[in-house]
This record gives structure tokens, sequence and C-alpha cells, in this order.
């Protein structure tokens, strides 16, 4: 070999060849780049749309397993997560903090990444974990024993591993972080254990703490590594120190909008359950908390449940979208059982309406955004009792865990509707004594879950903002614990816990593809295309999440579900395309 042909393979062993990274314009096109998915959410807005219409009404028939893949071991527990995909590879989270890496060809294993959890964590609904979020060339997810960690992604090694609040507190995170101007957003878990949620952002590269916002009133916020301000006004909510232990963790995620440079996380449950001891409306608990996403100042808050008193939280997504009008707005369906139109500048009440039926709690919501309360459906206080250890019971609608729960509704750009995972479910709930203790639960309420109808519990709601009708619904027999999405190919795909990922006409209803999975289905589908044009669908499947643990005679009418923990992903065969085209 001659000096030249030396001296330019000495240069390419030496010059590191060019990677792809992920950038903050990634991020913000990931709704309209059709080739990957890097956002939880499939676009920091949350929609949950995808403009692909490879499979579509007619072609969906012949969607047909291309390749599973099974986190294996035996923690088949809830598995909740959204994949991502960029760049060849497929990273998912499952149950117990842990991360794939996947070929998204195969389904074969590139690496595996397992926190190390300590013994002694506390999540309150179950070991799962809903996705991670990719920039630059990091992989970010949290875990149970509340920690924020960095993971190259290429070989998963870690990058940087840094602690979001004490486990030992009642604190976790299970939620997917958000990834804004190059800070890691993440917010916390654990309003049943007395803690104080709170919203954070850290430098990318080094996880270093840049902000930090309380979101109970009286509590001082960060910025820098100095106080900032404080919460709200000290008392101005919340009776003594009650908001010493105010709970209102942030624990599903947030969003981010990019028309109003707005932060946008919902608050959990005030801390007791027990209202009676925190007479008040307990800001910023069971809200929507608006945030300057470079100072973590507030910007704006709407309440739907003042004075929670039925674990309603507040915590549900927030979507931005334009109506037919022309109008910026922001919805949102509320655990309380009612969805609401929210002003997009401001977050100023524009409607409401109820998604789910006979809610006992509340005849409405005025025209001021607060809710109308049934005062005899608010659980008796325990202090005027005979023997002061159990107050009236009442039987409120819906249940506590919400008429819908975590799981992430779609809005369709192509009919303009919301698609809405409901359940229909009641509880007989009671307040009583209860005494903050760190690491322990801070109820001060019983409850049991029941069922409204013999038929079904859960609804797949579709629900038009512009004239707040439901359209048409879709029952299934067991609850929905899935998050939804739609695509311009009509169609809106979802999961069930009897296992099945379901395919629906967006404009009927009518259920148009199925496929069953072995375990039920709580995860979040997602679609892409590869490099040859051809559109993939993926989802996650394993039974598990909050319904089995805390579902009361629910719980017991879908104990027969098998748990489980595997990826399965769809394609239409090259045959068929080709004769479509």
């Amino acid at each position: 070999m001659n000096r030249f042909l030396l001296a330019v393979c000495a240069g390419l062993m030496a010059a590191p060849m060019a990677v792809a990274q992920v950038t903050d314009a990634d991020l913000a096109q990931d709704d309209v780049v059709t080739t990957s998915v890097l956002t939880n959410g499939m676009g920091r807005h949350m929609q949950r749309y995808s403009p692909l219409d490879q499979i579509n009404k007619d072609t969906v028939q012949n969607l047909f397993p291309a390749w599973s893949f099974s986190f294996g071991g035996e923690r088949q527990r809830g598995q909740e997560s959204q994949p991502l995909v960029y760049d060849g590879v497929m990273y998912v989270t499952g149950s117990y903090s842990r991360v794939f890496a996947l070929d998204i060809k195969t389904g074969r294993k590139l690496w595996q990444h397992d926190a190390r959890l300590p013994e002694g964590i506390l999540p309150c609904c179950d070991v799962i974990n809903r996705g991670a979020a990719i920039y630059g060339d990091n992989i970010y997810f949290g875990t149970l024993d509340a920690r924020i960690v960095a993971l190259n992604r290429h070989t998963g090694a870690t990058v940087w591993n840094k602690r979001i609040a004490d486990y030992r507190e009642g604190y976790s995170y299970t939620a997917a972080p958000l990834i804004v101007n190059g800070l890691v957003i993440t917010g916390n878990s654990g309003g049943e254990f007395g803690i104080v949620g709170a919203i954070e952002a850290r430098d990318a590269e080094n996880g270093d703490l840049v902000w930090r916002r309380p979101v109970i009133e009286g509590h001082m916020g960060e910025l820098n590594g100095e106080e900032s301000t404080m919460t709200g006004t000290l008392n101005a909510s919340w009776p003594g120190d009650l908001w010493k232990t105010g709970g209102g963790a942030p624990w599903l995620g947030g969003t981010y909008d990019a028309e109003t440079d707005t932060l946008i996380f919902g608050t959990g449950n005030p801390a007791p359950w027990n209202s009676h001891l925190r007479e008040g409306d307990n800001l910023y608990a069971a809200s929507r908390v608006a945030l300057d996403p470079a100072t973590g100042e507030i910007k704006w808050h709407y309440q739907t449940t003042p004075w929670e008193g039925w674990d309603y939280d507040g915590v549900n997504e927030v979507i931005p979208f334009t109506d037919a009008a022309g109008n910026g707005r922001l919805a949102t369906a509320d655990r309380n059982g009612f969805f609401y139109l929210l002003n997009r500048e401001d977050g100023t009440f524009v409607d409401a309406m109820p998604f789910v039926e006979e809610i006992s709690w509340a005849s409405g919501i005025g025209e001021d955004g607060r809710p109308i309360f049934n005062p005899d459906n608010r659980p008796g206080n325990p202090a005027e009792s005979a023997d002061g250890d159990r107050g009236e019971v009442v039987w409120a609608v819906p249940g506590f865990l919400g008429g819908k729960n975590w799981q992430h509704m779609a809005y369709s750009q192509r009919t303009g509707y919301f698609y809405v995972p409901a359940n229909e479910w009641g509880m007989d709930i009671w307040n009583e004594p209860i005494t903050y203790r760190q690491g322990a639960a801070y109820l001060g309420a019983g409850f049991t879950i029941k069922p409204l109808f013999e038929d079904h519990i859960g609804a797949l709601k579709a629900i038009d903002p512009n004239t707040m009708e439901i359209k048409f619904q879709v029952n299934n027999a067991a609850p929905l614990w899935s998050s939804v999405m739609a695509t311009a190919g009509g169609l809106v795909f979802y999961g069930t816990p009897e296992g099945y990922i379901k395919a629906i006409d967006d404009e009927t209803g009518e259920v148009v593809w199925q496929f069953q999975t072995g375990s039920g289905v709580v995860g979040q589908p997602i679609t892409w295309e590869d490099e040859d044009g051809v559109q993939w669908l993926s989802v996650v499947s394993g039974w598990g999440g909050a319904v089995p643990l805390w579902g009361g005679e629910v719980a017991q009418q879908v104990a027969y579900l098998n748990q489980g923990g595997s990826v399965w992903t769809f394609r239409i065969p090259d045959a068929l395309l080709a004769s479509a085209q």
C-alpha cells in the first residue's frame, strides 16, 4: 500500500464518523416527521396523531405481526410504555425501570439497561414506566426510586444519574421526561405519601439542576442554585401546616406548547385524601399549572377540582389545538369526569362537559370554571361521626381511578375529534382520621370501586370540541387503560386489558382490525415509516397498573387476565404493498 493510501486510511481511523444526534429542531418537528418517534405523545403537544396513511381503512385488515420482543425474566408486570424510534433503533422502557434498545426491522436486542433499585421502594400503582426521552446522543428515563438517568443511546452506558427526591419518603418517578431547549424536565410521584409535588429542569448534558418549582403554595422555588420565588401565597388556601405535606405530585409528565413557549403540567391529589382536615382550595393541587420553561416561574393555573376530596387528581394531559373557528385552545379530560376547554394563551376557562355518565360529586361546571358541588356527595367528616373513626359513606361517581386516568387521549387533525379512553365506574368512599408519618400512606380514606353497568366499564369516546358532543363511543367489558393514537388513514388505535390492539374507523367507531397479543394492552401505540416508505405499528403489551391493585370489585372481575411484557410490531406485507401501488 503506498504512502498516500496509508495516510488516507490513518485519517479515516482517526476521525470519528459523523453520527446523527437529536436536536431541539428535531423534537419540534416530531409531529410531522414520519420516519421517527422522538417524544412521548408523538409530538410535544401530545396530540398522538400521525399523518401517515399507508395503513388505512382499506389496508388495515392486512396488518400482520412482523416481530415481537419479550422483556423476559420474572418481571412481567404492568407495561405502560410508549416506544421511541430513531436512526434504526427502538428505545422502550419496561417494568422495574428497565430500558431496551431494539432493531426496528427485526426486534433484535442491541442492549439492555436495568436500574439498580434499592429495597423499600414505594410506588403506589405498580412498578410501571411510561417511557423515555431522547436528545443528543442520550436516552433519558426515570426510576422507581425517584432518579433521572441519562444513558448513551448507542451502548446503554450510564452518562449521569441524579436523584429527584428521597424514595424513603414515598417519592418515585414513572413518567417520560420532557426535553425543551436542552433541559430535561421531570415531575415526581408519591401523592399518597404526603410528599410535595415539584417540577424540575436539568441540563441535558450533565444533569445539573437549573430550576425547581414546587406546586404546593408556600414552598420556595429554586433557580441556578439559589432561592427564586414562593409558589403562591403562604396559607392562602391551606390551613395551618398542611401545605408542608400537601401532595400535588405532577406524576404524569407535561406538555410543551411552542406557540406560547409554555410548559403545562397537571398536578395530583392534595394530601391527605380526608378533605375535612384541609378546608380550602388547596392550590396548586388538582390543577393545570403553566410554567416558563427557562425559569420555572408560574404563568397561570387552572384548578379543575378545588378542595378535592375524591382522589380525582388533576394530572391528565393537556393538548393544544386550534378549533374550527381558529381559536387557540387547550383540551383536557379530567379524572373528575369533565372534559375542559381552556384559552391557549392564559389558561382561562372556556367550556366544559361531562364525558362519563352519572357524575355525582358536582352537578356541572359554572361559568366561572369552578365545579358546582353537590355538598351531600362529599365523604363525611370522621370528627362528626358517633365514634370518630369513620365518616359517612357516600356513593361517588366517577370512582377515584377516574373518568379517565393516566392513559392519553388523541386528537385527530383529520376529524377534529378527541378520542378519550374513558371508564364508567363509581365508588363507596369514606374518610378516616389520619396523621402524617414520613414514608407511610397518608390517605385518611377507605373506598371500594364498583362498575356502573353490567356490560361494560371501558368506553372509547369521540368528542367534538366544537360542539361539545360525544359523537360515538365504543364500549369494552374491562376498563380501558391504554393510550390512544389517531392517524390520517382514518383509524384510531388503542388496546384493551383483554389483550387486543384494535383499530376503529375514526368517523363511526366500527372495529375494523384487532390482534390478540397474549396479555392486556395498557401501553401506548405508535406508528412510523422506514427508509423504504413502509409504515409500521408498534405497541407494548403487559397487563398491570393501578386497576388490579386498587380496583376493588373491578379488580376481582379482571383477575383472570394474564400479566406479560413484550413489544409487538406490525406492517403490511411487501406483496400487498406492491399490488396497491
